[in-house]
């Protein structure tokens, strides 16, 4: 029942897309940044409120080195049927989407993207790595590292975004970051025991 795949990279930066244009694009760009990945689809009952709110999202982030990475899937009821060219002219005219729109890609089965195999196997979902509906969103670390996944039904304005401090800071307001952030590490681990 959808059983997380092994793969050998460790890293979202070690793969290589396509863009809707067809031109190939190293993931190693957007290193140094957050990534919200996400698998749409136009025609999708979810499709309104997380296209707006990928947009909000994006708008609020886009200046703290954070990215939005979407990628068209026709797999959930072929709710994504349209060419590259449409996908892109509804995805930044309806929704003024300023971030990259990839080509589609499949996100289950044999044929899935290799970057979605990755994703689910470094977070599978609460019953097991398939991706359940469009709008699934994985959350990546400014090193490539997968940190969080969200369903469908998660609004992407709800998502915390993990940002740096602003700098620069005092030498007193990053101590204080410094025993709040180990703290914070004391008490995750303890609740772990």
């Amino acid at each position: 029942m959808g059983a997380a795949e092994s793969v050998p990279e460790t890293s979202i930066h070690e793969f290589t897309v396509k863009d809707c244009n067809g031109k190939e694009v190293n993931l190693e760009t957007y290193k140094g940044k957050v990534l919200l990945v996400v698998n749409v689809a136009s025609k999708c009952g979810f499709t309104e409120t997380n296209y707006t709110q990928l947009t909000e999202l994006y708008q609020k982030y886009r200046d703290k080195d954070f990215e939005i990475l979407a990628f068209p899937c026709n797999q959930f009821l072929r709710q994504e049927p349209g060419t590259p060219e449409q996908i892109k002219d509804f995805a930044c005219t309806r929704f003024k989407a300023e971030y990259p729109v990839f080509q589609k890609v499949r996100v289950n089965g044999p044929d899935a993207a290799p970057v979605y195999k990755f994703l689910k196997a470094s977070k599978p979902g609460l019953f097991g790595s398939r991706i359940k509906w469009n709008f699934t969103k994985f959350l990546v670390d400014k090193n490539g590292k997968v940190i969080d996944r969200y369903a469908t039904s998660t609004a992407p304005m709800s998502i915390e975004v993990p940002l740096p401090p602003s700098l620069p800071l005092s030498l007193s307001c990053l101590f204080i970051y410094c025993v709040c952030l180990n703290l914070q590490k004391d008490i995750q681990k303890a609740l772990e025991e």
